[in-house]
């Protein structure tokens, strides 16, 4: 893959007088903005190269940090561990999202023209910021939880959102999908789901034995297309 022609840098910004790295991209001042959320092993490499593929399509981004500056675990049990501590913590994990989107704003975004996305982790995330009602004009998970919790519903949710999920998805399971289209269609929001076949949890990411490369293309082809319905070019 060429490398990106947009010269992103890290962000260091502070949410509730806690520190936080995360990372930004733009080809210009008036493109649309992407809010991209990582998954469980924090921001990595891996969300970099994502939103470094999104500047070359014309897009800025600013890829968030929830876990915290230099938090970035390696081990299952760390990850677990920062995960579990933000589902337990619902209204941080929203408070961090919130303050990503402001200090994107700080960084020159078009705030008013965004959407969210994320990855496993970070696809639960966008839900839940989807559910908080956040001014954004969509929302879209790759392989992302998909439960709602206990009390919380889509009735405050202000855009359309893109669900994308493997059929082989051991982890969030095709159940949790059904519910999940079920609770947006009687709440009677727009939305698109999309399964593909074979695919196992965590299948875009890059060099892991869980990647799908038919599933990853085709998936980004979907957001792709998400984006140029939602957001004003």
């Amino acid at each position: 893959m060429a490398a990106s022609v947009w010269a992103g840098s890290d962000v260091l910004y502070q949410v509730d007088g806690e520190d936080y790295q995360g990372y930004y991209t733009s080809p210009g001042s008036s493109a649309p903005l992407v809010i991209l959320i990582h998954d469980w092993d924090g921001l990595t490499d891996y969300e970099v190269k994502r939103a470094e593929m999104l500047a070359d399509m014309g897009y800025a981004v600013f890829a968030a940090d929830l876990f915290g500056a230099g938090v970035r675990p390696t081990e299952v049990a760390d990850k677990r561990q920062h995960t579990g501590e933000l589902y337990k913590d619902r209204e941080k994990m929203r408070a961090l999202m919130d303050g990503a989107l402001q200090t994107a704003k700080e960084q020159g975004a078009n705030i008013d023209n965004a959407l969210a996305a994320g990855y496993c982790f970070g696809g639960a995330a966008v839900l839940e910021w989807a559910r908080a009602g956040a001014p954004l004009k969509g929302f879209a998970t790759f392989h992302g939880g998909l439960k709602t919790p206990e009390g919380q519903d889509y009735s405050a949710t202000k855009a359309p959102l893109l669900v994308m999920h493997g059929s082989a998805d051991t982890a969030i399971t095709l159940d949790d999908y059904v519910t999940l289209a079920k609770e947006l269609e009687a709440a009677g929001i727009s939305h698109e789901m999309i399964t593909y076949g074979g695919a196992p949890h965590a299948f875009t990411v890059f060099g892991s034995d869980r990647y799908r490369e038919d599933a990853d293309q085709r998936s980004w082809a979907s957001f792709s297309r998400f984006l140029a319905q939602q957001l004003s070019q």
